[in-house]
């Protein structure tokens, strides 16, 4: 007797939800947002780090300022309306080529955002980043990883000493004039207004410039935890939630990685998404312009419903 075929799994195929239902897919609109995951490896280990970063995590080893500088040199040749890079990692500090990268693209005229948790491997390079500051002023965007606004839930999740080595580079940034901002996560379970209203009383204790009312400056991310079982996004979801494909992250935005043993690096389809090749968009930028199926339970959970997203450019 034939045993029956088992079900699909949730955001298993690319077109068709475990339903059957036609899959939600996303168009390049525009190439807004040009991502570089600098490379997996950090110095801490979090509880729960969607990429897995840690002190032995190479999976996506270093890019070189050269494996920049060919895609920027793309973005000119190709046209493409790039107006914000963004550096991710890892601890994109930890990459021997960081501060010779962000010279090179600040330099090309971009608005360029690095996401680093402000500890020893930012505080090495005060004096080049005070340099750059210098030169480029409020181009250079950092955004620092600081959980909560309590130290308990901070160093629950990073670690022992964690909150007050992130406060010390805070104070650092703040002091020389950076251009700011705090990514937080919905970790203590209290409403958004609650912990904007922590993370003022914080700031407002240590005299850290940060403004607490608005969305840039201090964005709260929706935790994204590997037991989620989020619903799969259909074509018929935009209209039951109200919202539109062109709004989510990879409508304008891409990232380059270089896995481990790779011989060039590859385009992905967006910052959250980095080890699924199924979400490989090609080599080039230009081949990274293609629809991408919301197939991975981080578009659901992130994106559509948490409605949140990596990068935002300042008008």
């Amino acid at each position: 007797m034939d045993m029956p075929a088992p079900a699909p799994a949730k955001f298993d195929h690319p077109i068709f939800t475990a339903k059957g239902e036609r899959r939600a897919r996303v168009q390049l609109k525009r190439l807004e947002t040009l991502w570089f995951n600098t490379g997996t490896l950090c110095n801490i280990t979090c509880k729960n780090c969607y990429i897995e970063s840690s002190p032995k995590n190479d999976r996506l080893v270093y890019l070189s300022l050269a494996d920049v500088k060919a895609s920027l040199d793309e973005v000119k040749t190709e046209h493409f309306p790039v107006r914000l890079v963004g550096f991710t990692g890892g601890e994109p500090f930890m990459n021997p080529d960081m501060i010779a990268i962000l010279g090179d693209t600040l330099e090309r005229g971009f608005e360029t955002l690095v996401l680093t948790n402000a500890m020893r491997p930012m505080m090495r390079h005060q004096e080049q980043l005070k340099a750059l500051r210098q030169a480029h002023g409020k181009q250079l965007r950092l955004r620092i990883s600081l959980d909560d606004h309590r130290a308990q839930v901070h160093d629950a999740e990073r670690g022992e000493g964690g909150f007050a080595k992130v406060m010390d580079g805070l104070r650092f940034l703040s002091g020389e004039g950076f251009q700011i901002e705090i990514a937080g996560r919905r970790l203590g379970n209290e409403p958004e207004a609650v912990a904007r209203e922590g993370y003022r009383d914080l700031f407002r204790r240590e005299m850290i410039g940060v403004d607490c009312d608005d969305p840039v400056q201090l964005v709260i991310f929706p935790e994204m935890l590997a037991s989620d079982d989020p619903p799969e996004i259909t074509e018929a979801c935009w209209g039951i939630l109200n919202k539109s494909p062109d709004d989510q992250m990879c409508a304008t935005a891409r990232m380059v990685v270089r896995r481990k043993g790779a011989d060039a690096p590859t385009v992905v389809a967006c910052t959250l998404i980095a080890y699924d090749e199924r979400f490989d968009l090609g080599r080039t930028l230009k081949q990274a312009d293609a629809a991408v199926s919301l197939n991975h339970r981080y578009c659901a959970t992130f994106c559509v419903l948490g409605g949140a997203a990596c990068g935002e450019t300042r008008t």
